[in-house]
This record gives C-alpha cells, structure tokens and sequence, in this order.
C-alpha cells in the first residue's frame, strides 16, 4: 500500500480540528489532511433529528462524530469567556486566553455566525447576581453567541468549503488506529484499514466523544494522564416564562451551588430558552441533550444540572462510572427516562397518565416515564434537589412539581493530557486539543485550541501566512 505523505495531518473535524486547518492552510504550500471517523457534514444522518423514529445506534454516531464534530448539531453557543468553557485560561493565561477566544470568535462571524451578542453586564445583572448570592447561587455573567442548530450547521459547512477550496485533504469515514512515533518524535498515523499517512506534526483534536480513543491512545504512547471530574445529572424542562426574565438577559445563565448536604459542586450547563431535549449515543449508551434554534421556539426551555464528582484510588476510571450509570437509566426505559419533580420528591415513579396531566409538554418524544431515584445515587439526588429549590428563589416555578427531569446526562471529560502552553504532549510534534483532550468544554475554546496548535506548528515550519 502507498504511503502518502504530509506536512500536518489534524484527527478529527471537529472545532479544533477545523481551526487548526483554517489557521494553517494561510501559509501557503503546505500539505495539510484532516481525518476523521464519522461522514462529510452532506452526508450525516440521525433518524432521530430527522423524525425517523428512536435511536439506531449508528456507529459512529452521526450526532457526534463527522464533519464538525458534535458542534455542528449543537445550538452554537459561543462563550466569549475564558471563565467558563475549558481550562485555556490556566494554560495561556487570562489575557492571551481572551485574546484567543476573540480571534476565534471573529471567525465564526467571517462564516456566518449572528452579531448579537447575549449577556454584556447592566444593572440588572448586576441585581441578578445579588439575589442569586442569596439563595447561594454563584452566577457567572459572559457574553454569549448564539449561532442556533440550523445554522451551526451552514456554518460549519461553509468552513469545509474554504478548506477544500483551500488545498486541504479532507478524509471523513477514516478511523485512526495509531499515532506513529520513534525517538520521541512523531512520524504519522496509520487508520483502522492500515494505511500509513506520514507526517512530522500531528494534531490529535478528538471530541467528547473521542476521549476513551485519546486515552487508549495516551498509554499506548506512555503520555501523562490526569483526571478531570466526571460531570452527571439531568436536564431539566420547565415553561420559558419561568426563566424568561433571566434567559433574556443572559441567554444562558451558568449558575453554581455548593450543596449543604455534601458540599458538592452543581452547575447550569447549555441552557436552551424555548427550545428542545434531545437524545446523543455516546458509544454504546444513549444519554440526553438540549438544542435551542435561531428561527423557531418550543414553549419551553431546558437546562442540565451536572454534579461534578472527583474520584480517588482506587478508583480511577471515571468515564466508566458515568457509563455505567447511562446504561442504568436505559436498562430501565430503553433509552431516555423523564419524571416529573413531584414525583422524583414523592418517592414515586412519573406514568404516562401523570405526564399527561402535566403543564409542561416533553419535547423529547420516546421519552420513557421513570422513577429517577432507581437510576442516580441518593448524593447526586439529593444535590440536584437542592439546587432546584435554590433556582426557585430566584426564579419561582423552577422546582414546580410539574417540571420535567430527564435523565441521565453525562459529560465525559476525563481525560486531560499533560501539555506545553503551545499544547504539545510529551511526543514532540504531536499536539493535543479539543473537549476529548480535557481541556476545553465548549465551541469557543475547543476552536481557540486549534489556532494554538496551528499557530505553534507554523512558527517551527518559519512560515508566513497570506491573507486571511
């Protein structure tokens, strides 16, 4: 078999993967090749999104994995923060970090992204945060974009359109077996089918989904691992208008609470005004999401609540906990469980009677009806209830009993390489980004990672870039 050979290949097509291409193809003459195991953007199909019925457990996931990674099926929202998002701030620093974000952000826009821009801080934030203190909730206050889930995907394709027009080799449905190293030096990969692509640099930029491949990866090639929390809870679906006063100055409001109960840590994650739950196959297990769209509303709007646990020897494999706990939930009701909140605190299971008689409407259809407490572990009920009555406080109706709570959503964030501020591992010329490296959480970051390793890679080929 021939072997082809490149300057940089990047695996995986997702925002950092995208933007270390984008960055990399200005400097002219070089050969570049994006890998990645799931199919071109034209070509991703859920029957799920496209109302064809439940999950088929496609491998690989089309909502997660292919051209644009699982952003391009996300409601695209970019936190133009170094606060929240990933742990570039730490990496870079808070100023080289916000810097980054903001180039990062301004490509999004060159491609199609909204100018507006959600939850630039006023007095009324400002009073928000005060009367969150008081029901001992911490509100962190960012700028948000939000690009919608039917645009994010025009967006994302308009960028795999430059990069084609741009020289770049694009290879979807390309899983990569290995990374090929010698004397500490990369030389290249080899893909599931044998063929060997050589290349003196490499970026590594799976996503969420790509994390147990990177791991497998990392021990292979001996590279330091550290262990991020697991993050596990549900998501929570209740009318708009409850949370409509905060959602219209904020867009998403990113809370955190410190339970009394076990002093752990609970968070708002992705919270979706007026839009809808969703369902992701996270390898073999089916987990739930939210979506939010630019030109149409749902009555309601959802949010997760993640309980962020760290583990200890001899514990040391948290993905496999978070797994085992989604595999629970579906053994249970064959996929996505929802209760009612008066039914989670009144110790009985959610019927499709009860639910009928509901306020609120699932957007998720196939949802079974469940009893969350044979699912979660009496910890992470017990925060999750907590936080719920401390939102009420300032947003009444969050912990009403007709509020529905869908579970299990698991975020998979555990593995986190040790990298160099240019995001070099410890295999020289192999870099690592993206939310599957453990140090982003999010668009913006996970993007602003790619220019990182692009730009690291370019200053050592000397070369200098035309244009835009």
């Amino acid at each position: 078999m021939e072997t082809k050979t490149f300057d940089v290949i990047i695996i995986g097509a997702g925002p950092a993967g995208i933007f270390a291409a984008l960055e990399l193809s200005r400097y002219p003459g070089l050969r570049i090749a994006i890998l990645d195991k799931g199919h071109d953007i034209d070509k991703r199909r859920c029957p799920i999104r496209e109302g064809k019925g439940g999950c088929k457990h496609c491998q690989p996931c089309a909502i997660l994995n292919g051209w644009g990674g699982a952003g391009a099926f996300s409601d695209g929202k970019l936190t133009l923060s170094p606060a929240v998002g990933g742990h570039l701030g730490e990496i870079l620093g808070e100023q080289a970090a916000a810097k980054l974000i903001a180039e990062a952000d301004a490509i999004y826009r060159q491609f199609g992204a909204p100018k507006t821009v959600y939850g630039t801080y006023t007095d009324e934030i400002e009073d928000l945060e005060k009367r969150a203190a008081l029901a001992g909730l911490r509100l962190i206050s960012v700028p948000i974009r939000h690009i919608g889930t039917e645009r994010c995907e025009n967006v994302m394709r308009a960028m795999r359109d430059a990069l084609l027009a741009r020289g770049v080799a694009v290879h979807t449905r390309t899983p990569v077996a290995r990374i090929l190293t010698a004397n500490g030096q990369v030389l290249g990969v080899e893909t599931d089918k044998g063929e060997r692509l050589e290349a003196g640099r490499v970026i590594a930029a799976p996503g969420r989904e790509g994390s147990a491949w990177l791991e497998s990866i990392a021990r292979e090639l001996r590279l330091t691992l550290a262990r991020n929390p697991v993050d596990l809870g549900v998501r929570v679906e209740l009318p708009a208008a409850v949370l409509e006063p905060i959602t219209r100055l904020v867009y998403e409001s990113k809370f955190i609470y410190y339970s009394r109960a076990f002093d752990d840590q609970i968070r708002t994650f992705c919270m979706c005004p007026y839009g809808e739950v969703s369902t992701e196959f996270a390898g073999d297990v089916t987990t739930v999401n939210g979506h939010s769209f630019a030109d149409r509303r749902t009555a309601n709007t959802n949010f997760a609540l993640l309980v962020s646990k760290n583990f200890t020897e001899p514990f040391d494999d948290p993905i496999t906990y978070g797994k085992s706990i989604a595999r629970l939930a579906n053994l249970l009701s064959g996929g996505v469980m929802v209760q009612r909140l008066g039914d989670l605190e009144a110790g009985r299971r959610s019927t499709v009677e009860r639910l009928t008689r509901s306020v609120v409407t699932p957007t998720l259809p196939g949802a079974a009806p469940g009893d969350l407490n044979l699912v979660l572990p009496y910890r992470y009920v017990k925060n999750i209830l907590e936080m719920l009555h401390a939102m009420d406080q300032i947003a009444p109706g969050v912990a009403a009993p007709h509020t529905l709570l869908y579970g299990v959503e698991v975020k998979f964030y555990s593995n986190r390489l040790h990298l160099t501020q240019e995001l070099e591992t410890e295999v020289r010329n192999l870099f690592a980004c993206g939310d599957g490296a453990g140090i982003t959480r999010g668009l913006i970051q996970a993007s602003a990672a790619g220019l990182v390793a692009a730009r690291a890679i370019a200053q050592r080929l000397e070369k200098v870039p035309v244009g835009n």
